[in-house]
């Protein structure tokens, strides 16, 4: 007998069983003393129907439900040996049947109350629907999904498997645009150690930062007349305003349509779609120079610019190129309750200047303590490199100073969308997918505290700055 089969025939043996026990629950003579066992394989019953609907639902032909179905004829046929048992000979028939009225003139019955519970137990057991885990339809989803955008699944296909689709769009669902918002968290060092908001809908989210001057007074106020004077409140009161943001993804025609059932297209369509997200998303919260989304509080022109006291000569070794002084007069720019909470963020070319760097004693002034996942320090304070952090030369060091957890980043819960391409780029075989976001991300801070500062090795201030 098939799997299924068998799953159908111990499900409709257990309801039938319950049906039995609903007829029983109803007899008026019921007693008090019958009721722990009755409610207990109402219990066994109910829980085995679940296991049957659930193994049903996501078609589980594991050994699972086999382990379920014996236990279910292994009760049944414990409840049927414990009939024969009770019938007897004649003899004692009669003798138990003389006995049963003599403890029922006595034994209570059962109250309206236990009696409705034990019908409404029954009646659960009986309407016993099966899902499938969160775990198999959040995998079902993600695949249905890049099926969809790649043409090898119908729209009525994806929509049954619960993906969303409008207007020619695709709406990412939950499971794909956590898996690649977490991904550019691990790529994007502004989503991992900024701070960051989720709303609904495509509306402004306030920040503010202020700084007030507090009053100072000896003499109790209501003992001479002296009530408090307003106090002037200086602040920046910044909106993060979500703007659209797209990037593009292209995928060959000859990769989509491989048949090899070992290679799944999906993964690699989801794979793509993550990185071209990331390299839009940091290129805007770091520089954000693209002309049709220019991004005011990018990191490179939101910090406060540290200009070198004396010139840094590179070629010379230890501290004679003078950088080390730099770095400690940049650290001391800061205010003492940013530097508690501070860390460096630096580029490609300054990791490799300060791997170089010896101390007065000799020592690595960039040194590694083992500890974290990140665990370079730099005068006392954590450092994470990333490429991101360059200029318009990568050759030139840049080193970022401050609490990045003022770099704030807006969200817009389901707006991640993509729209696959496929004219644009017919003429070289390849499919585009064009992902589609509100996002907005910014550096705030108080007019009276910048939070980060930014260095670039041999930059000059502007003029007039």
């Amino acid at each position: 007998m098939k799997k299924k089969e068998l799953l159908l025939a111990l499900q409709k043996r257990n309801k039938e069983r319950l049906v039995e026990l609903r007829t029983k629950a109803a007899d008026p003579e019921l007693r008090e003393a019958d009721l722990p066992a009755i409610t207990t394989e109402i219990e066994e019953i109910s829980a085995q129907l679940q296991t049957i609907a659930d193994d049903l639902a996501e078609g589980n032909e594991g050994e699972e439900g086999e382990a379920g179905g014996e236990g279910s004829e292994g009760e049944e046929g414990s409840e049927g040996r414990s009939g024969d048992e009770g019938e007897g000979s004649e003899g004692d028939e009669e003798k138990g049947k003389e006995k049963g009225k003599e403890n029922r003139s006595k034994a209570p019955g059962i109250t309206p109350e236990q009696r409705s519970a034990i019908q409404t137990a029954i009646a659960s057991g009986l309407s016993t629907r099966g899902h499938v885990s969160t775990a198999k339809k959040e995998l079902e989803k993600r695949s249905a999904f890049a099926k969809f955008v790649v043409g090898h699944i119908t729209e009525s296909e994806a929509r049954a498997a619960g993906v969303e689709t409008n207007n020619g769009s695709v709406l990412i669902p939950e499971v794909v645009a956590t898996e690649i918002l977490t991904y550019s968290q691990e790529e994007n060092l502004l989503r991992k150690y900024g701070t960051t908001v989720k709303t609904r809908g495509n509306v402004k989210y306030p920040v503010l930062v202020k700084k007030a001057v507090a009053n100072a007074i000896r003499q109790e106020r209501h003992i001479v007349p002296n009530p408090i004077p307003e106090t002037d409140i200086e602040f920046d009161e910044i909106y993060l305003s979500p703007v659209e943001f797209d990037a593009l993804a292209t995928i060959s025609k000859k990769l989509i349509n491989m048949a090899d059932p070992g290679y799944k297209v999906e993964d690699i369509v989801i794979e793509e779609l993550k990185k071209a997200y990331v390299r839009k998303e940091t290129e805007y919260m770091f520089n954000g120079n693209d002309p049709k989304a220019l991004n005011p509080g990018a990191l490179s022109k939101k910090a406060v610019g540290y200009y070198e006291s004396a010139a840094v000569d590179l070629t010379k070794s230890g501290l004679e190129n003078t950088l080390y002084r730099e770095l400690v007069k940049m650290k001391g720019q800061v205010t003492t309750e940013v530097r508690k909470k501070a860390m460096w963020i630096i580029n490609g070319a300054a990791l490799t200047v300060l791997e170089g760097l010896l101390d007065g004693q000799g020592r690595p002034l960039l040194y590694d303590t083992g500890r974290d996942e990140v665990s370079y320090k730099l005068l006392g304070h954590k450092v994470d490199f990333t490429d991101a952090a360059d200029g318009t030369d990568s050759t030139k060091p840049i080193f970022y100073f401050g609490d990045f957890k003022t770099f704030h980043i807006q969200d817009v819960i389901g707006a991640l969308q993509i729209q696959k391409l496929v004219e644009k780029f017919s003429d070289t075989n390849r499919i585009g997918f064009q992902i589609y976001n509100l996002l907005d991300g910014q550096l705030i801070y108080s007019p009276f505290e910048a939070s980060v500062y930014r260095y670039e090795v041999g930059a000059t201030a502007p003029v007039g700055g």
